[in-house]
């Protein structure tokens, strides 16, 4: 495991993640219905399935689009 692109993946996912539309859901939803560790294993269960659809469309878009292009678009660092 190449732990400088672990840690880099996580602290921007982390600072991403702050103030999104997935956290204030979860806000809405403990509030609503006031059991914290339902929705934090349900919150938990979507983003892991979510996320390798991230990782196997970025992996597809690689193929068809050049790197170098790809690089330019990123709105983060690259």
């Amino acid at each position: 495991m190449d732990w400088s692109i672990f840690l880099s993946t996580f602290v921007l996912l982390f600072v991403a993640e702050l103030g999104d539309k997935a956290e204030l859901t979860v806000i809405s939803m403990v509030s609503r219905h006031g059991h914290p560790g339902t929705v934090f294993v349900a919150a938990v269960g979507a983003l892991a399935l979510v996320t390798p659809l991230g990782v196997l469309g970025s992996r597809a878009l690689c193929r068809l689009v050049l790197t170098a292009l790809l690089r330019k678009a990123s709105p983060m660092w690259f």
